[in-house]
C-alpha cells in the first residue's frame, strides 16, 4: 500500500494511506503537495490522479514550473518517522524528534550536549544513560535563582490543573546525541506543536500535556465567562503553554487539524476540543431545544469555537472512552460474556459466580 506525505506552506505530515490523505485533503483543501514512493518530484494535489478521480499515475516527475518556490526539497523526500529539525527557539531548547507508531504513539527527542526537555513525571519511556533526570517544582521555565516562592507559585498552579506539583527535566550531560522518549497515556496520537509558529501561546486540555523543550512555561488559562467555565467541558481552568520552542500534546483517537479563517465558526462536542491558538474565541451554546439537550444524547452544550486561528480536535476523549468501559464493566467483580443470552444463569452454569 502506497504511503502518501503531504505538504502545506512548507508543513510536511504523514505517512498516510490513500484514505486518510483524502481525509486530510477534505479538510485542509486541494492548495498544497503531495508525494509518495515513485514519484520523483512533489506534485500539487490538483495534478495527482488518485484525489482528482483520475486514474492512478506512473512514476513520471512534475514539471519544474508545477513547483512552488515554497515547495519541498524533492532531492529529499519524506522518510516514516523522519527526524524532524524545528525553528530555532530564542529561549526554549531547540530540540529534534519523531513520532513512533499510529493508535499507541511515543515522542523520542533527540538532546544535544546541555540541552533538556521536561516532562509530566512518569511519563518516560526510555532514555540513554548520559540523560540525567532531575524532579523540580513547576516546570523550569523560571532560572534556577528565582526563589523558593517563586518556584512554589509556579508549581502551585499545575495544582489548579489536577497536575502534580513536580515535573521532570532530563538533561544531556554527554557528549554526541542523546535520546529520550515519552509514551503516550491512552491511545491516540501524539501533536508536536511550534509555540513560535502558534504564536507564542497555546491553550489546551487540561490533561494533554506530555513533554516540551525546557523553557516552555507551563501554566493555566481561566475562562473569563462563567457559563463557559461550568459548562465548556473542562471547567474554568485549561492549561496554557507559552513560549517558543516544542510542546508536545496527547489526543484521543483521531486528530484532525483546521485553520479557521476570520469570523469562521465551527460547533463542537466540549469534550473533543484538543487545543487552540489564543487567537481563537472559545465559547458555549446550548445544542437545540429542551428535547434536543435532554435526549439528544450530545449534552445540553457544545463549544463554539471562532477565528482566526488554528485548532486541534479528537474523536475520543479519555472521559468517552472511560465511561464505555465503565458502562460495560460487570456490576460484581468477574466477566460477563458479551453476547451470551444466558447472562447470570450462564455465569451459574460455567461456575463463574466471581
Amino acid at each position: 500500500m502506497a504511503e502518501w506525505f503531504l505538504s502545506y506552506h512548507g508543513e510536511q505530515s504523514g505517512p498516510f494511506d490513500e484514505s486518510q490523505a483524502q481525509f486530510q485533503i477534505s479538510m485542509q483543501g486541494r492548495d498544497g503537495y503531495a508525494w509518495r514512493e515513485g514519484f520523483s518530484d512533489w506534485l500539487p494535489i490538483s495534478q495527482v490522479p488518485e484525489f482528482s478521480g483520475g486514474a492512478a499515475p506512473g512514476p513520471a516527475p512534475a514539471p519544474a514550473a508545477a513547483v512552488a518556490p515554497d515547495a519541498p526539497d524533492a532531492s529529499a523526500p519524506p522518510e516514516p518517522a523522519a527526524r524532524r529539525r524545528t525553528p530555532a527557539p530564542v529561549n526554549a531548547d531547540e530540540v529534534d524528534y519523531r513520532i513512533v507508531g499510529n493508535e499507541m504513539q511515543f515522542v523520542e527527542i533527540e538532546l544535544d550536549p546541555g540541552e533538556s526537555a521536561v516532562a509530566e513525571a512518569g511519563a518516560m519511556m526510555y532514555k540513554s544513560p548520559e540523560i540525567e533526570m532531575q524532579t523540580i517544582f513547576g516546570d523550569g521555565s523560571r532560572p534556577s535563582g528565582g526563589g523558593f516562592m517563586g518556584k512554589l507559585m509556579g508549581a502551585g498552579k499545575r495544582l489548579l490543573t489536577g497536575e502534580s506539583l513536580f515535573m521532570t527535566v532530563f538533561t544531556h550531560r554527554g557528549q554526541g546525541k542523546a535520546h529520550v522518549a515519552f509514551g503516550a497515556p491512552f491511545p491516540g496520537n501524539i501533536l508536536p506543536v511550534s509555540l513560535a509558529e502558534a504564536g507564542g501561546m497555546l491553550i489546551c486540555q487540561k490533561d494533554s500535556f506530555l513533554c516540551a523543550a525546557k523553557g516552555v512555561s507551563i501554566g493555566i488559562y481561566l475562562q473569563k465567562k462563567i457559563l463557559t467555565g461550568l459548562f465548556g467541558g473542562e471547567g474554568f481552568i485549561m492549561q496554557k503553554l507559552e513560549g517558543d520552542g516544542m510542546v508536545f500534546i496527547h489526543a484521543g483517537g483521531t486528530v484532525v487539524e483546521r485553520r479557521l479563517a476570520p469570523g469562521e465558526a465551527l460547533h463542537v462536542d466540549t469534550g473533543c476540543v484538543v487545543a487552540f491558538e489564543s487567537s481563537v474565541q472559545f465559547d458555549i451554546e446550548q445544542a437545540g431545544g429542551i428535547k434536543t439537550s435532554l435526549f439528544g444524547g450530545e449534552g445540553l452544550f457544545f463549544a463554539n469555537l471562532r477565528g482566526p486561528g488554528k485548532i486541534w480536535l479528537q474523536s475520543l476523549p479519555f472521559s468517552r472512552l472511560a465511561g464505555r468501559m465503565l458502562q460495560a464493566a460487570p456490576q460484581r467483580g468477574g466477566s460477563r460474556g458479551e453476547g451470551s443470552i444466558l447472562g447470570g444463569l450462564g455465569d451459574l452454569i460455567d461456575g463463574d459466580n466471581g
